[in-house]
């Protein structure tokens, strides 16, 4: 993951839900960049090359802010997404330093298939680990292929990438293998129901018989 791209921005001077409504008529992201050393910058962007660059790279991409002719190296740290159009209504960057060690959440991804009849099922999508700035995972990938019923896999068990850092609990419970549950009986739950519909039906009968 260490190449990135440079997107040009522009700083914004007007700020509150009227500003950012306007910003976004004009097809722009209202964004910050904070750090715990400097002043919070504030720029927008272009919708499409936020878009694009989430898109790809997910939220923990590097990307380059070009502004005012200085250039800042960030990670995407939060995105706020329009629940209507799905469009990214603001981004949060976080100023980052080549070679400093940051602590991101990376998805997790569960493949190969377990010992036959049985199914792994997956408790974690996400492990909090430690890694270099610009070589941070894009994924961490478990396999389950051949495992048997009753494994467990836990954070401790898995195999980091290079230069990467467990920080989650190592005893996080990542994926196990089990039985799949039975299949209900579509037949058996329709006696069920015609049974209690006529249990209903004569239950009726025999208050109106005891009126008359």
């Amino acid at each position: 993951m260490a190449d990135y791209k440079t997107l040009q921005a522009e700083p914004r001077t007007e700020f509150g839900k009227g500003a950012a409504r306007r910003l976004r008529r004009e097809w722009r992201v209202p964004g910050v960049i904070y750090s715990g050393d400097t002043e919070t910058i504030h720029f927008s962007l272009p919708l499409l090359d936020i878009q694009s660059l989430v898109r790809n790279h997910g939220v923990n991409a590097i990307v380059e802010i070009e502004l005012e002719g200085e250039k800042h190296l960030t990670m995407v740290k939060h995105v706020d997404q329009n629940v209507l159009t799905f469009d990214i209504d603001h981004v949060d960057l976080l100023a980052i330093k080549r070679g400093e060690k940051v602590e991101v959440e990376v998805p997790i991804v569960v493949e190969g298939e377990p010992q036959a009849g049985t199914i792994a099922v997956q408790d974690a999508y996400e492990l909090l680990v430690e890694a270099d700035v610009l070589n941070i995972p894009e994924e961490i990938v478990v396999s389950v292929e051949g495992l048997e019923i009753d494994t467990k896999i836990t954070a401790g068990d898995l195999q980091m990438p290079g230069n990467t850092t467990l920080i989650a609990d190592p005893e996080t419970l990542i994926a196990s293998i089990s039985w799949p549950e039975p299949e209900e009986d579509e037949d058996a739950e329709e006696e069920a129901a015609e049974e209690i519909d006529e249990t209903d039906a004569s239950e009726v009968e025999a208050t109106e018989e005891d009126a008359d």
